[in-house]
């Protein structure tokens, strides 16, 4: 997942009203949003799975699920999370449950993704991963994607890249600057003033433990075992996105859902690429062709 400095320089008169608009519609739940949804919640029970023998019962729980809205939620946490680092943990929080699954790639390596359902043989998390029948929806998956294919072989496939899905909604001028996912939860999050509470302080609490600019280290996700304080981070960093997803993909056409996915796969093809680097002021940039598309 990304974590990329959120700049959005003004270049007109119509982006300081929509910035206006959007500082002074930031903090609390909209009048017209929906209220969340029990799928939606944030209070996510959650399994840490380290043992082959944990993992068939899992992929049995990921298949057959709804796809409209997608179900799978997924994010990675890893030491340099690249093809130069490690993959660490895979939180997949699976939307019509509720549930988060922790999954310690760390210990099982290849295992994690190649043993199988125990009532679904057939399947295994990489197959789940790459199946384009079944949506997974990342932040940013570009990091992700690197590390899976490049540790893993792993090509992913029907990706909704949600950080795509919130520039999308923007107006025409300003998807020239993509926003990392704290940016999006403080600005379109549809939260409660307790929700936004408590999402800012275990975010804290993580952040001050891994962040190298707080003094911390990304190595702490490769310590056994996990701190409390970085398996809240964990769980509660795939919880908020089905609240996000709910409240962009209402905002876009059929002509733009399908620009996002269209891009989400371009983004895991380059992210394949020999010559891909996940790290640099480049990786804020917007897709070009869209910064002047109409919605």
């Amino acid at each position: 997942m990304s974590s990329l400095t959120d700049i959005n320089p003004v270049t007109s008169k119509e982006e300081v009203v929509d910035l206006l608009a959007s500082f002074l519609d930031r903090t609390t739940i909209k009048a017209d949003e929906p209220a969340a949804t029990n799928s939606e919640s944030l209070e996510s029970e959650y399994t840490f799975v380290d043992t082959r023998e944990a993992l068939p019962d899992v992929i049995d729980g990921l298949v057959g699920l709804p796809t409209s809205p997608p179900s799978l939620y997924v994010d990675l946490e890893g030491n340099n999370l690249s093809r130069h680092g490690t993959i660490s943990i895979l939180q997949i929080h699976v939307r019509t449950t509720g549930h988060t699954y922790l999954i310690d790639v760390l210990t099982l390596g290849s295992l994690a993704f190649s043993t199988s359902g125990t009532l679904h043989a057939e399947t295994t998390l990489k197959s789940i991963l790459e199946n384009d029948k079944i949506p997974k929806v990342f932040f940013d998956v570009r990091n992700d994607s690197d590390a899976l294919y490049a540790h893993y072989s792993i090509n992913l496939s029907g990706i909704q890249d949600l950080q795509l899905m919130a520039l999308a909604t923007r107006n025409p001028g300003q998807r020239r600057i993509i926003s990392g996912l704290a940016k999006c939860i403080e600005k379109d999050a549809p939260l409660s003033s307790v929700e936004r509470s408590r999402l800012a302080a275990v975010k804290a609490r993580g952040s001050k433990l891994f962040s190298p600019e707080k003094g911390g280290s990304y190595a702490v996700f490769d310590a056994r075992p996990l701190s409390t304080e970085i398996v809240d981070y964990c769980v509660q960093d795939t919880t908020i996105l089905p609240r996000l997803w709910s409240h962009y993909d209402r905002q876009l056409s059929t002509a733009w859902d399908e620009r996002v996915r269209d891009m989400s796969g371009r983004r895991v093809k380059e992210s394949q690429s020999p010559a891909f680097n996940g790290k640099g002021r480049h990786m804020a940039l917007g897709p070009v062709e869209w910064a002047r598309l109409r919605k």
